[in-house]
């Protein structure tokens, strides 16, 4: 059955790891995903046992770490962080929201050949990024982003959260990119987080994900990190995951350690184990709510067209909007295009 050949292997290691590395935060995105999970943060690792975790990270042979926040530099041992894991030669990326940026960081942050950053900006207009992170950050982010450009930055991408907010706004942020020679990056929009709040306003309509879809497959170069698969043509394939990942090739540690499937199921029932206090490998291996994740089953997709491309959608965007990992993702590309196909053999009708 293609469904168990797609699930069968299990990786020893995690292939990247999304690490909070701090509760700090000098930004309040009306979206932010990891709003409640800081909220109720206990603490932070300290910096000898953030050290500890990256060295059962390197002996599990984990390619990469991709740091957020809160907000990464707001950390002071940052830095030291950043090298460290450096120095196990281990690949990071940095999500920063890009204010705390100058010149001298910059600099620093040049010289580090195994860094990415991503500067997050969601709005190629200031009134539409600051209505979602606040007034005034446009000015502050694309200063950041100037910084880098200016030190000759070389692996920079600007990444936005498609809402219906800034969705018209998609294209001239791929323009705004390619002035700063920066590559762009679009995330999903999901409800985890602040987004639960704001979700009715802020995701897109069934119309919006059809040309969101065309977007993509005329853009070929934009990158798309996280469970676009639900909703990517047949066209774009090649360029990503068709799967998702959470506890099969990625997973998230919060800033006080403990660890999560997905950084989009921060929920205390997803709470796997805990960095500083349990093996790493053990979780990986042995969590039951791991292990449930990779058993899950969305049987009503496995018969569809489309399953060897999306595999189900994205459990996250199924469990809170239909309190169940097994449902299909609610905006796959297979439901918006019956939708647009029945209205618009009704309006023929009419």
């Amino acid at each position: 059955m293609k469904y168990e050949a797609a699930y069968k292997d299990l990786l020893s290691a995690p292939v990247n790891l999304t690490w909070e590395i701090t509760k700090k935060c000098n930004l309040h995105c009306s979206h932010c995903l990891s709003a409640e999970t800081i909220k109720h943060c206990d603490d932070e690792l300290s910096f000898e046992q953030c050290c500890s975790f990256i060295d059962e990270l390197y002996r599990m042979s984990v390619f990469q770490i991709n740091f957020g926040g809160g907000e990464p530099f707001l950390r002071e041992d940052f830095i030291d962080i950043l090298n460290y894991t450096h120095k196990k030669g281990i690949t990071t990326c940095v999500s920063t929201n890009g204010t705390t940026l100058n010149d001298s960081l910059a600099k620093k942050l040049t010289a580090m050949d195994l860094l990415y950053i991503q500067v997050s900006l969601d709005g190629a207009a200031a009134e539409t990024n600051d209505r979602i992170r606040g007034k005034g950050s446009f000015d502050r982010i694309i200063k950041g982003i100037e910084h880098l450009v200016n030190h000759s930055f070389p692996n920079l991408s600007i990444n936005t959260v498609v809402t219906a907010i800034n969705f018209r706004e998609i294209l001239d942020l791929y323009e705004l990119g390619r002035r700063y020679e920066a590559k762009t990056r679009l995330s999903r929009f999901r409800p985890s987080g602040n987004a639960k709040k704001v979700w009715e306003e802020y995701h897109l309509s069934k119309e919006q994900l059809a040309e969101l879809s065309e977007f993509l497959s005329s853009h070929r170069d934009v990158l798309t990190g996280d469970s676009f698969f639900s909703i990517t043509a047949q066209d774009r394939r090649d360029l990503a995951l068709n799967m998702c990942g959470a506890a099969r090739m990625t997973c998230s540690v919060s800033p006080d350690g403990k660890i999560y499937p997905c950084a989009f199921l921060q929920d205390d029932f997803f709470i796997s184990g805990r960095a500083g206090r349990d093996s790493f490998e053990s979780v990986w291996n042995n969590a039951p709510v791991f292990n449930m994740i990779r058993n899950i089953r969305v049987e009503a997709c496995e018969t569809c067209p489309r399953f060897n491309i999306c595999h189900g959608g994205c459990p996250a965007v199924a469990y809170f909007l239909t309190k169940s990992l097994n449902q299909s993702d609610p905006e796959c590309m297979l439901s918006f295009q019956e939708y647009l196909s029945q209205n618009e053999s009704a309006g023929i009708a009419s």
